[in-house]
């Protein structure tokens, strides 16, 4: 009996949660538009989400094309098909792996500080009297916030992609003694119109769900500064689960799409 009545609850609190998020998103697109438009916080926002997170997503790009060639390049050389290597790794990088790794690593860069530093803002009050003042909080820390994540992620991949595809020829030039126009003439020839578009239409998606994730759970942060933490956890694991939702989702439209 106790089994089911903690399953009760946990069903009861999931669901609670969804319909609270989905208000908040709903909220998001009512304010966005509305005056003041605070571009001045936007581009702050953008900036600091944008510089901040370009060093580590740099590394991570750089490091995904690095392993990829090396445990791919083996088995193609088994079939005799090490030339296919810049062809599948440009495709691979840029439809899948890099968008997908790329936003988890903001989801945890990112996702993380908006929550935290939204909720330390909820807890010591600074939220409450912006309110008491008349300013819009939400306009001016939410609204902004989301919008700079959903601008700079697409950015932040592309750049990521990028140094991908430049650590996968280093690896092909030093074993196969490819050259560099050789390498990316085949990368440009094997991408397509239906490889990139997609992928990078799905990244504005990304960043929306890291923004909206990471706002609401500090916009709403509870129980003083044990709390805050508890916020930046739970923002990234959310966030990151929703990467996984909406990346099948759009997977699977664009498979039906191009099918027809």
């Amino acid at each position: 009996m106790h089994i089911f009545t903690n399953i009760k609850s946990a069903s009861k609190s999931f669901f609670t949660e969804i319909g609270e998020l989905s208000f908040f998103t709903v909220r998001f697109f009512k304010d966005v538009l509305k005056r003041p438009l605070e571009l001045k916080e936007l581009g702050r926002q953008c900036y600091n989400m944008g510089n901040r997170s370009l060093f580590l997503v740099c590394i991570t790009g750089f490091i995904i094309g690095l392993v990829i060639t090396l445990q791919t390049r083996p088995t193609l050389m088994e079939f005799g098909a090490a030339s296919w290597m810049p062809s599948m790794v440009s495709i691979s990088i840029v439809r899948e792996i890099g968008p997908i790794i790329i936003a988890l690593v903001c989801a945890g860069r990112i996702g993380s500080s908006i929550g935290a530093e939204l909720g330390s803002m909820r807890v010591t009050e600074q939220i409450d009297a912006m309110e008491v003042s008349g300013t819009n909080p939400f306009k001016y820390l939410v609204v902004t916030r989301v919008l700079a994540v959903t601008l700079m992620l697409p950015l932040l991949v592309i750049i990521g992609d990028a140094i991908a595809l430049y650590g996968s020829f280093l690896i092909e030039n030093s074993k196969g003694n490819v050259s560099f126009t050789l390498y990316f003439n085949q990368v440009f020839n094997a991408l397509e119109f239906a490889d990139i578009i997609p992928a990078t239409i799905k990244t504005f998606f990304f960043g929306l769900a890291i923004g909206i994730v990471g706002c609401y759970k500090g916009y709403y942060c509870k129980k003083g500064t044990a709390g805050v933490g508890k916020a930046a956890n739970s923002a990234v694991v959310v966030a990151s689960l929703l990467l996984f939702v909406i990346d099948f989702i759009a997977v699977f439209v664009t498979d039906i799409f191009f099918d027809l």
